[in-house]
Formats: C-alpha cells, sequence, structure tokens
C-alpha cells in the first residue's frame, strides 16, 4: 500500500481503500484563491474540502451542476451565519481542476446565481477555453 500523499513524479497518488488514484492539479484563475482566503475559516475549509473531492474525482455533497455554462461546470455552495458563498470550478478542460469564480452571494431574493456573476464566469470560461 503507497503511503497517502506519496509523490510519483509532479502528481501525488493517494491511497483509498486499497485503491491509488491520481490526484488533479487545482488551478486557480484571477482573484477566485484570495476570494475564497477572504471567506471565513469554516466556509473556506468546506470550499476546500469540495476542491479535494474533485480532484481525487468525486463529487461533495456541497457541489452541484451548474446549468446553462456548458459541459461540468460545478458550483459549491455553503451557507454560513455571515452569509452564502460560491466557488464555481471546471472539470472538463484538460487534466486540471480549474476554480473559475469564487463569491459572496449578497442577493436575499431568490437562490440563483445573479447575472453579473454568470456573465464574468462565462467570460473566463470562454477565456480558458480559447487558450
Amino acid at each position: 500500500m503507497i503511503p497517502s500523499g506519496f509523490v510519483d513524479g509532479s502528481r501525488r497518488i493517494y491511497a483509498n481503500i486499497g485503491m491509488c488514484q491520481r490526484m488533479k492539479n487545482l488551478t486557480w484563475l484571477a482573484d477566485s484563491r484570495s476570494n475564497v482566503k477572504s471567506f471565513p475559516a469554516g466556509v473556506q475549509d468546506d470550499i476546500g474540502y469540495a476542491l479535494y473531492a474533485a480532484q481525487l474525482g468525486e463529487r461533495s455533497v456541497k457541489a452541484k451542476p451548474l446549468h446553462g455554462l456548458g459541459g461540468q461546470v460545478t458550483e459549491i455552495a455553503v451557507y454560513d451565519a455571515s452569509g452564502t458563498y460560491r466557488a464555481i470550478y471546471t472539470v472538463s478542460i484538460g487534466e486540471s481542476i480549474y476554480v473559475v469564480h469564487a463569491f459572496q452571494k449578497k442577493s436575499k431574493a431568490g437562490i440563483a446565481t445573479p447575472k453579473s456573476e454568470i456573465e464574468l464566469i462565462r467570460q473566463r470560461l470562454k477565456q480558458l477555453r480559447s487558450e
């Protein structure tokens, strides 16, 4: 059995119930990382765990598909006493997980992602796919 976190070249291999998995790389776009770092500690932990699960090819219970933006765009939604926080990532491009955007939802009306945030996500996805 390979120890947890054993490094094979530039990629990590993790043991999971007797099975080895290659962990996908995590890439942060624009200000998404600094945005997550500005969130409350518990929210950061929840988002971090959900991204870790995605790197292992799994999906956290806090993650769900974000429809209307093309294949495999996923939204992590975390609720805290201070508000609702979201992180958007995609796994459909290459071998990495790309964190496209992270923000605090400020609208009190409805659960839909605000249109301005959707437009920013669309713009970043378009740029990522063209590179």
